[in-house]
C-alpha cells in the first residue's frame, strides 16, 4: 500500500465508524491519524530516493546510442557555475543568488554538484517550481471551480512527498465539495463531461490521445469508437450539483449512466442501451526483468511497518499527543485534559456529528467506477502510466522528450530512446513514483551536465540533441524569467532607502452632491475606470486606485496554499434548508439591489493627490493566480491559458516579448541601483570601485565572472550615464534584456 494512501483510507474510515462516540474520541484519534499521514509523507521522501542511480542511467543511454548506431562524439560537461546556474532554474525556478555562488563554490569540488542538487531538493521552491508543471499538465486554473485548492493540494503534494500514483488515484476518483475536496479541481475542470474526462485522463495520465475516437474509429491508431466510449463510461454516473441557494459545486454519484452505446445517431433511442466500463489499455502479466513492481512492494512494505513502529511508539507515551491536545483548546482537548464538559453538550456534539456526516455522506457519494478507473490507471503494471510520466518530466528537464509530442504514444510515433525510458520508468516505479528520486537522478547525470552544440551545422546539432549527445537550447518558462529579474534586481525585499522615491499620483473619482436640504448622506465616492487627466494638470501620474495601472502588467493576485487547503466548516443547517426557487432568488436579490440604491443622487468629477513612496517589491510568480490575465508578463511569455487539452506552453519568441523587457516596469525597477543594494557601496563614496561592480553585476546577472573585455565595454557602458548609478542601471538593463539572460546556459 503506498504511504501516502495510509493516513486518508484509516482517517476516513475511523470517521465513518467513530463519528458517534463523541468529539473527545473523534479528536484525539483524528489527531493521531494526522501523526500517521505525517510520518508517511516523511518515510515517503526517506525510504524511495536509494532506488535511483544516475550512473547507471548513463551506461543504459550510451548502450542504446550504440545499438542505434549513432556516431556523433557526445559533447563534455558544462564548468561548475554553468551547471548552478542551469540547475537553480529548473529546480527552484530562478537564477542563483550571489551567496549561493558563494556557498556553491567553497564546496570540495568533487561533490559540489551533488550537494547543491540535495539542498536545491530541499529547497522549499521546489513545490513551488514543479507545480507549475503539475498544473500545465493537469490544466488547473485558479480561477475554476475547485481550481486554486486543486493547485494548494498538488503544491502540498509535492512538499509531502506524495507519489504521483497516489496524486493520480486521488485527482481521478475524488468525489465532494469543491474547494473543501481539493483533488476534484481536476473533474469540474472538464465540468464532469464524460467524454472530456476520458479524452483528458488517458492522454494526461498515459499519453495517449483517443478523443478522436469519439467520433468515429481512430484512423491513425488502433483505438475505436467502443473502446472510447467504455472508458467514457467510467465517468458516466458522476454529476456536477451546484446548490440552487449556496451556490455550493459538487460531486456525485447516480443510479444511471449517460454513457449509451450504440453512440447516437447509430440506432434509435430504443436499442441504445447503457455502456459496460471497460479498460482499453494493455497490463503487463508479469513484472519486468528489473523487478520494479517487486521492488515497489518491498519498499512500501518498509514504509507501513516502519510507519507503524513509529505510531506505536509515539502511542505508548502519547505525550506529543497531549501536547497536541493541551494546544488545540477546543471541548475535545479540555476534555482530554481533565477538565469539566458537559454530558449533555459531549452527546449533543456527537448527535450532531453523527447527522452532519450522514447528510455528507448522502450528498456527496463517491464513485466505485471512477475508483476502480484510478486503480487500473496506475496499476504498476500499466507501463503508459509510469512511461508517460517520465516522459514529461526528462522533457523537462532535457529541453526534448524520447516521445513528441510528449502526449502522444502511439506505435506511429515511436520512442526515440525505449530502452532507456523504460529503464526510467521501472526506477519510478521501484521508487514509490517519487517526483524528487526521478528529478535527482536526471540532473546527476551525464547527458543533463552536456554543453550546447555551438558553432556547428544545423542538422549536426539536432542529430546530437536528438541522441542527448548535446544539451538543447531552452528559454526560461514565463514564471522563472519573472522570479529571475526579480532575484537580479534584489526586488523580493525593498532596495530604496524611505523617502529617497517619492511620487505623486491623481487619480480621479466621482462625488455625490449634497442635497440642498443636507438630507443625504455623504456617498463613497467612486473611482472611474477612464480616469484621465485635467487639461489644468500638467502631464500627472494617473493611477487607478485598488489595481494596477497600465504602466504595471506584471504584478496579479497572489494564492495563499495554506489557506486553500483549510477546512471550510460546513453550513449544515443551511444545506438542509428548503431550495429557494428561482423567483424567490431573484425577488430577495433585486431587494437586497433595491436597499443600496440612491435614486436622485448628482455626481461631479473631481482628482485627488496623493503622494507615496515608490519602493517596490515584488512577490514570487511562481504562487500568482494562474493563468494570469491575457496582458500579463506571464502570459507574453507562453504561459498557457490550460482551456484546451492541446494547449501547450508557446516558446516562440515575439515583438511583444521584446517590447515587456525593453519598457515594462520590472525591468525597469531591477535595473535601478538601490542604496541597500551590495553594488551601491562599490560605486558611490571615496572607496569606490567599478570593476568590483561590474564583476558584481555579472555574477549577480550571469552567474559568471566577466572577462577583460567585457569589463572594458561595461566600464563605457557605465561611465556614459549622467551619473554612475544612471550608467550601472544602463548596464544592467542591457544584461536583463540580453539572450544569455533568457535562456538556461
Amino acid at each position: 500500500m503506498g504511504c501516502g494512501i495510509i493516513g486518508d483510507i484509516r482517517c476516513r474510515r475511523y470517521t465513518r465508524e467513530g463519528a458517534v462516540v463523541g468529539p473527545v474520541e473523534v479528536f484525539r484519534h483524528g489527531v493521531a491519524m494526522m501523526l500517521r499521514f505525517l510520518l508517511a509523507a516523511v518515510l515517503c521522501v526517506f525510504l524511495s530516493a536509494p532506488s535511483f542511480s544516475a550512473d547507471s542511467l548513463g551506461k543504459v543511454l550510451d548502450r542504446e546510442n550504440q545499438a542505434k548506431g549513432v556516431t556523433g562524439k557526445a559533447l563534455p560537461a558544462v564548468e561548475d557555475l554553468t551547471y548552478l546556474r542551469r540547475v537553480t532554474i529548473d529546480l527552484v525556478g530562478r537564477i542563483p543568488t550571489t551567496q549561493e555562488i558563494t556557498d556553491f563554490e567553497s564546496l570540495p569540488a568533487s561533490t559540489r554538484r551533488q550537494k547543491t542538487v540535495d539542498r536545491l531538493l530541499a529547497d522549499e521552491r521546489f513545490a513551488d517550481r514543479w507545480t507549475i508543471f503539475f498544473a500545465d499538465m493537469l490544466r488547473l486554473r485558479s480561477n475554476a471551480e475547485g481550481g486554486g485548492a486543486s493547485i494548494a493540494f498538488v503544491h502540498r503534494a509535492i512538499q509531502q512527498g506524495m507519489g504521483w500514483d497516489e496524486m493520480a488515484k486521488r485527482m481521478i476518483a475524488a468525489s465532494g465539495k469543491a474547494g473543501s475536496t481539493p483533488e476534484l479541481g481536476y473533474i469540474l475542470g472538464d465540468n464532469v463531461d464524460p467524454m472530456a474526462l476520458a479524452g483528458s485522463t488517458a492522454q494526461v495520465f498515459l499519453g495517449v490521445r483517443v478523443a478522436c475516437a469519439q467520433c468515429h474509429d481512430h484512423p491513425f491508431d488502433v483505438w475505436t469508437r467502443k473502446d472510447f466510449y467504455g472508458l467514457a463510461a467510467y465517468f458516466g454516473k458522476t454529476r456536477r450539483v451546484q446548490s440552487q441557494f449556496t451556490n455550493t459545486v459538487y460531486t456525485t454519484e447516480a443510479d444511471q449512466t449517460t454513457v449509451l452505446w450504440p453512440p447516437e445517431g447509430v440506432e434509435d433511442a430504443a436499442g441504445r442501451k447503457p455502456m459496460v466500463p471497460t479498460f482499453p489499455f494493455k497490463l503487463d502479466k508479469a513484472d519486468r526483468p528489473g523487478r520494479p513492481i517487486a521492488r515497489l512492494r518491498a519498499l512500501r512494505e518498509r514504509q507501513t511497518k516502519l510507519l507503524a513502529a513509529k505510531v506505536k511508539g509515539a502511542s505508548k507515551g502519547d505525550e506529543g499527543l497531549e501536547a497536541l491536545l493541551a494546544a488545540a483548546g477546543d471541548k475535545a482537548a479540555k476534555a482530554s485534559s481533565g477538565r469539566k464538559v458537559s454530558s449533555l453538550d459531549v452527546a449533543g456534539e456527537a448527535k450532531r456529528d453523527a447527522k452532519n456526516l450522514k447528510i455528507a455522506q448522502s450528498r456527496y457519494r463517491a464513485s466505485k467506477l471512477r475508483a476502480d478507473l484510478a486503480a487500473m490507471v496506475t496499476n504498476p503494471r500499466n507501463r503508459l502510466f509510469a512511461q508517460s510520466f517520465v516522459n514529461r518530466v526528462w522533457a523537462e528537464l532535457m529541453g526534448r522528450g524520447f516521445v513528441e509530442p510528449v502526449d502522444n504514444f502511439s506505435a506511429e510515433n515511436p520512442a526515440s530512446h525505449p530502452r532507456t525510458m523504460d529503464f526510467l520508468a521501472d526506477e519510478f516505479i521501484a521508487g514509490g513514483y517519487e517526483l524528487k528520486g526521478m528529478v535527482r537522478m536526471i540532473v546527476n547525470s551525464e547527458a543533463y551536465r552536456r554543453q550546447h552544440a555551438v558553432g556547428v551545422e544545423d542538422p549536426v546539432r539536432i542529430e546530437l540533441e536528438k541522441a542527448f549527445l548535446a544539451t538543447p537550447m531552452r528559454r526560461m518558462l514565463g514564471e522563472v524569467l519573472y522570479d529571475s529579474v526579480v532575484t537580479a534586481g534584489h526586488l523580493f525585499d525593498v532596495k530604496h532607502e524611505k523617502g529617497k522615491n517619492l511620487k505623486v499620483v491623481w487619480s480621479r473619482s466621482r462625488v455625490a452632491k449634497r442635497p440642498a436640504d443636507g438630507s443625504a448622506n455623504p456617498v463613497k465616492p467612486q473611482l472611474l475606470a477612464d480616469a484621465t487627466a485635467s487639461k489644468v494638470m500638467k502631464k500627472p501620474a494617473m493611477k487607478k486606485k485598488g489595481g494596477p495601472s497600465p504602466y504595471d502588467v506584471e504584478q496579479a493576485i497572489e494564492l495563499d496554499f495554506d489557506a486553500l487547503l483549510s477546512e471550510s466548516k460546513e453550513e449544515v443547517k443551511i444545506e438542509r434548508m428548503k431550495v429557494m426557487s428561482k423567483e424567490e432568488i431573484e425577488a430577495m436579490r433585486m431587494q437586497q439591489e433595491a436597499a443600496t440604491r440612491r435614486p436622485n443622487v448628482e455626481y461631479f468629477d473631481r482628482f485627488i493627490r496623493s503622494v507615496f513612496d515608490d519602493n517596490p517589491r515584488f512577490s514570487t510568480s511562481m504562487r500568482m493566480a494562474s493563468p494570469a490575465a491575457p496582458e500579463h508578463f506571464l502570459r507574453i511569455f507562453g504561459q498557457p491559458s490550460r482551456a484546451t487539452l492541446d494547449e501547450k506552453r508557446d516558446h516562440t519568441p515575439s515583438m511583444r516579448q521584446a517590447l515587456m523587457l525593453l519598457n515594462g516596469r520590472l525591468t525597469h525597477e531591477a535595473s535601478r541601483v538601490g542604496e541597500l543594494e551590495p553594488i551601491h557601496k562599490l560605486l558611490t563614496g571615496k572607496t569606490r570601485d567599478i570593476d568590483g561592480a561590474i564583476r558584481l553585476a555579472y555574477r549577480e546577472i550571469f552567474t559568471r565572472n566577466p572577462s577583460t573585455a567585457e569589463i572594458a565595454e561595461a566600464r563605457q557602458i557605465v561611465s556614459g550615464g549622467d551619473s554612475v548609478l544612471a550608467g550601472m542601471a544602463d548596464l544592467r538593463w542591457v544584461m536583463l534584456n540580453s539572450n544569455e539572460f533568457r535562456f538556461l546556459p
